[in-house]
């Protein structure tokens, strides 16, 4: 991997933020911020701060651009990083969202080579290839998992990720997974038992960069290690890949936590931004 200091790789991210939505989506230029608006199915996007921009965006500028996502009817949401657009946060705020704090963390390549068993444990973890029949629930765990956070057991099992999966299979996103898969811009991996995906997670490309992202596991199969064993295999795939630059938020300080295990240190904050509940 290469060796960068924390504001170059923070820069390198940046770069990587504002590439990686214009694969799907369109970009509308609003000055200080930039909303990507997705073509097709899939989840939406979202603003960010305009790449290279000098100036600060204001309120107002904020309140412009929620008044457009309310009027293609997505999601008003926004995501930035705090150590590169540090001014961002009190407009956002002064213009009504509510901030959740995310630790951004990259892979230090020394600390994942000292690890004495750095690669997956769970040899149910595979890599997805955009014909493995385990793609759809794969696909369809992070549902259930973001909605039942944190680490503990939780209720959703087989029978609800069949239902979330039965669900899925004709809103699009199946396919255009399987697209950014074949065009290489999309890898998957899953814990696999009886067929079913029960942790699953994916990293994206742009060049040498690659997020983690989406690592979640089916709220009755917690407290596995299947989470760690399937990052563990992303990560492993991306730097057989040639990935120089692996990264990823965590869900909050506990999450951040077991990241660590595999190498991972926090260079910044992520925030992202929405209505408040």
């Amino acid at each position: 991997m290469v060796t960068l200091d924390d504001q170059e790789l923070l820069a390198r991210i940046e770069e990587f933020y504002d590439a990686v939505p214009r694969h799907g989506a369109r970009a509308e230029d609003h000055g200080p911020i930039t909303l990507f608006v997705r073509e097709g199915a899939g989840w939406p996007f979202y603003a960010r701060p305009t790449l290279h921009w000098t100036g600060e965006a204001r309120a107002a500028d904020v309140a412009r651009v929620r008044e457009r996502q309310r009027e293609l009817g997505i999601p008003e949401s926004f995501e930035w990083v705090a150590e590169t657009s540090p001014g961002l946060r009190a407009a956002v705020e002064d213009a009504g969202l509510a901030v959740h704090e995310h630790p951004l963390m990259v892979l230090d390549a020394d600390a994942w080579a000292a690890l004495p068993e750095r690669r997956p444990a769970d040899s149910t973890v595979r890599i997805l290839g955009p014909d493995d029949p385990a793609l759809l629930t794969a696909l369809s765990v992070p549902d259930l998992a973001f909605a039942e956070p944190g680490t503990g057991i939780g209720v959703a099992g087989l029978e609800e990720l069949a239902e979330k999966a039965r669900a899925r299979a004709d809103d699009g996103s199946v396919e255009r997974t399987v697209e950014r898969m074949r065009d290489g811009l999309a890898t998957m991996a899953a814990a696999v038992e009886n067929g079913s995906a029960v942790c699953s997670g994916q990293y994206n490309r742009v060049g040498d960069v690659g997020e983690i992202v989406g690592v979640g596991t089916l709220p009755a199969a917690r407290r596995r290690g299947l989470a760690l064993s399937v990052t563990a295999t992303l990560v492993t795939e991306a730097r057989a890949q040639g990935m120089e630059i692996v990264f990823l938020s965590a869900g909050d300080d506990d999450v951040a936590r077991i990241y660590a295990r595999l190498g991972f240190r926090r260079i910044g904050t992520a925030l992202i931004a929405e209505p408040a509940a």
